[in-house]
């Protein structure tokens, strides 16, 4: 079983900055992947931004040049700073994680954290 948790959500008025933290435990051999995914009320879940080992991270065009995927700090934890934040930001952050196991793989999720940015 693999566990993620997620850290750094909260309340940010717009243009401002705030970090998410997501770690990855439990029995596994590798992660191929870790993304952070978000919805909103009504709507599907959409990709934010994706690492993938061994190739340049992708974000979703709206958070180009503003978000920062990164896992080059703890092991198995993956980041995304976000800066000049918007009010269409607000959303449940999930992270999201690709692993593999002895024998196959898995695809994971935490239970998400709240993002709001407002005045």
């Amino acid at each position: 079983q693999v566990q993620l948790v997620e850290s750094g959500g909260g309340l940010v008025q717009p243009g401002g900055s705030l970090g998410l933290s997501c770690s990855a435990s439990g029995s596994f051999f590798a992660i191929d992947y870790m993304a952070w995914y978000r919805q909103v009320p009504g709507k599907q879940r959409e990709l934010v931004a994706r690492i993938t080992s061994g190739r340049s991270p992708n974000y979703r065009d709206s958070v180009k040049g503003r978000f920062t995927i990164s896992s080059g700090g703890a092991k198995n934890t993956v980041y995304l700073q976000m800066n000049s934040l918007k009010p269409e930001d607000t959303a449940v952050y999930y992270c999201n994680a690709g692993v593999v196991h002895r024998i196959g793989g898995g695809d994971y999720w935490g239970n998400g954290t709240l993002v709001t940015v407002s005045s």
